[in-house]
Formats: structure tokens, sequence, C-alpha cells
């Protein structure tokens, strides 16, 4: 085996002390960038106190080395594992998905892994073990996708030790929170079908217990009776597409029926086929709004009206509140962080005919 000479200014004109086959290590890096180890592992774990030019010589050591730092080494230096859980319910929908695929990629960028646990069920005892899990594993912390009432509940009981974030539902306990404007967003979809000068709107919900269904139907049900506009009962589904086709069936029977907003897309794809098949053409007939904007929205026929939910967003925010409880935990983060919804129009609402126009 022969010692080879070190190339370019990270040496600092010493020679490279590295093996062929062999895995470089810390001392490597230092002895190659012309500093302690000690300032390699202040380099490893992002300390402000090192200085730019000494920061990069070591990275320049670092590449030419091909130097991969262990979790286990960072571990030591820093007390931290650099992992994170995450808890999901319902994780093969569209949003838990969406949410957690955002989670991994800002994780990764701030040099982090991510353990998830998927949960069937949320009762006290089995989010208790899923946390023991990530805490026999080290995780530095922990991100909870709740989107039900129950889940919330669960959590509150199991008293997580370790620094927490919340999808949704407050625990009341000074948790923080990361929510969309769920009602916001409703209020937006029912105003919009008003003004284009329906009577009223009918709603097909999302399923009881779910903070986001609950919260579409309050925000319809307050834009309706705000506009003095008849109210009817919401339609229950369960987000799925086969049981907005149900209700869609049942809502096409009404030659009354001129607006409808759904709260999720998979569930106004159903309603509109069954409009579709009931001979409703839309939007000349009945308007629909749906609610996430999903990828294919833009592409069901006609394209769908509906308001966006930005899941990214809401996932790498609450990896940014995470991390903030666990860097500065003598300063807490904002105990509640809500994420915008915005309206999406497109082709599925029209102005009814016939009707005097409502003002927007």
């Amino acid at each position: 085996m022969t010692r080879s000479a070190a190339d370019g200014p990270a040496t600092r004109g010493r020679s490279r002390r590295n093996f062929a086959g062999a895995r470089p290590v810390m001392d490597d890096v230092a002895k190659l960038a012309g500093v302690s180890k000690q300032t390699v592992s202040r380099v490893l774990n992002d300390n402000p106190s090192v200085r730019a030019e000494t920061r990069e010589a070591v990275r320049a050591a670092m590449r030419t080395l091909g130097y991969r730092p262990s979790r286990s080494a960072r571990s030591l230096a820093s007390g931290r594992t650099r992992m994170l859980g995450v808890i999901s319910f319902d994780a093969a929908r569209y949003g838990p998905a969406s949410t957690l695929t955002a989670i991994n990629t800002a994780a990764q960028e701030a040099g982090y892994l991510v353990s998830s646990i998927a949960l069937d069920t949320a009762d006290r005892a089995t989010v208790v073990q899923a946390a023991d899990r990530l805490s026999a594993e080290g995780a530095d912390g922990v991100i909870a996708i709740a989107p039900q009432l129950w889940v919330a509940k669960a959590l509150a009981e199991a008293h997580l030790d370790m620094p927490l974030v919340v999808m949704d539902n407050d625990l009341g306990d000074g948790t923080p929170v990361v929510t969309s404007d769920a009602r916001t967003g409703a209020r937006e979809a029912t105003r919009h079908l008003l003004s284009l000068g329906h009577a009223t709107v009918r709603h097909v919900a999302g399923p009881t217990g779910w903070t986001s269904a609950d919260r579409r139907t309050e925000g319809w049900r307050e834009t309706l009776k705000a506009a003095g506009a008849g109210i009817h009962a919401p339609l229950v589904g369960d987000w799925s597409a086969d049981s907005g086709y149900d209700l869609g069936r049942e809502l096409a029977k009404d030659p009354e029926v001129t607006a409808v907003f759904v709260s999720n897309d998979q569930m106004a794809l159903g309603v509109l086929r069954a409009l579709h098949e009931a001979g409703r053409r839309v939007p000349d007939d009945v308007s629909v709004v749906g609610y996430d904007d999903i990828p294919e929205a833009a592409h069901f026929l006609p394209p769908l009206t509906t308001v966006r939910m930005d899941f990214s967003d809401i996932g790498t925010r609450s990896l940014r509140v995470l991390l903030h409880r666990i860097d500065t935990p003598a300063t807490p983060p904002p105990p509640l962080t809500v994420v915008p919804a915005e309206l999406r129009v497109r082709d599925s609402t029209s102005r009814t005919r016939g009707r005097r126009d409502r003002p927007s």
C-alpha cells in the first residue's frame, strides 16, 4: 500500500493519510484540513463558532477523502441521534401521505432521518406503544399527524416525554399545532357558489369526528346562515369516491339542487359521475366544488373547482416547528401555525341560469 500526497488548499501543506480500501475517519479529515478533531465535530454539527474559511477547508477535506459521518459519531458529538419520529393515522390517504412526503424531504434537507409509524387504531395503549418504540430508537422529537378527534385524545392521554408537534388537533396542553384553515376554505367555496346566483349550496361532508371535515361543515353552514340561504342537513360520506357517488345519486334526484360543496376531491369525483349518469350537466345544471386540489382535480371532466390545501407546506412547517422545539427548548414556538387555503376556480362551476345573481 502507498501513501498519496494530497492536493488542493484543504491540505495546508500536510500529507494525506488514507489507505486504499480503508474508510476515512474523523482524524483523517482533521489532519488533511489542518485542524483539530473538535473543529471537525463542530463543522459536522453546524456550530456557528467556526470561521467560514475553516468550515470550507473541513468540508473540502471531507469531499477529497469521501468522508461520510456516521449517525453514531454525530450522536456522540451532539448528544442527538438526528432522527425524528412520525406517528400517522390513515397514512394511505392523499393528505397524510403528501404531508409525510414533505416531512421526509424537509428532514433530509435538515440532516435528519425519519422513522414513521402508521397506526390503524388510535387508542391510548397503541399510541403509547408507538411513542415507546420511537423513544427506544432515540428520536429527538415526534410529529403526530392526528386528523381525528379521538387520535388527539389518545395523544393527550399518552403524555409523550419528548418534543412533540401535532397536526390538526389541539391537545389542550400547549403542544404546538400546525393546521390548515379549513373553515375559511369552506367559506370561500360556499361564497363562490352563492356569488354565481345559486339560492343555496348542498354539502357532502367528510366523516364525523374528523377535524377537517367538521371545520369545513362549520364554514359552509356559517356562510349560508350569514347569507340568509336555506340550510339542508349535510350528507355524510367517508372520503371515498364510492361514497361520493352514492350521495351524488341522492342529490341528482332533487331538481332543486344546483350547487354542491364536497368536502374532498375524491368524493367530488363520485358526485360528478352520479350527476352525469342522471343527465344533470356540470356546470350547466349543477355546479360542484371540491376540496384539497389533488393533482388529478384539474383533469376531471369537467376540471374541478376546488379549495387547495398545501399539504407540502403543512409538512414542512411542522418539521420547522419541531426543530425549533429541539434546538431552542427555552424559547417555545408559536402555539398555533395556520396554513391558508386557496380557492382554485375551474370549469365545474358557473352562473346559474334563470336566477338573479347574488353579490360577491
